[in-house]
């Protein structure tokens, strides 16, 4: 079973697109691997309803590896996110 998280400031913008991630019980959920490179992919919502898959080399053939570097880049997000709304609020 999975769910979809958003993770969204109070207000979208261009340069800023809501990021929508889903939650699984696979680890490798949001990686994959292209001729043992692994990657991290996700989709952002921008402002005018229309979504951006994004696709990032993750420059590492090692699972354990990716699977750190994913969740830093998710956290950094969520953080950064975060950090947006709680100066919108002020």
């Amino acid at each position: 079973m999975s769910t979809a998280t958003y993770i969204k400031p109070s207000t979208a913008t261009l340069d800023r697109p809501v990021l929508a991630i889903r939650t699984t019980d696979n680890p490798n959920h949001h990686l994959w691997n292209n001729n043992g490179t692994w990657w991290f992919h996700y989709t952002e919502h921008l402002p005018d309803y229309t979504k951006r898959r994004v696709r990032k080399s993750l420059h590492t053939d090692e699972l354990g590896i990716a699977r750190v570097l994913r969740d830093s880049l998710l956290c950094n997000a969520a953080h950064f996110e975060e950090e947006v709304t709680r100066e919108h609020a002020a």
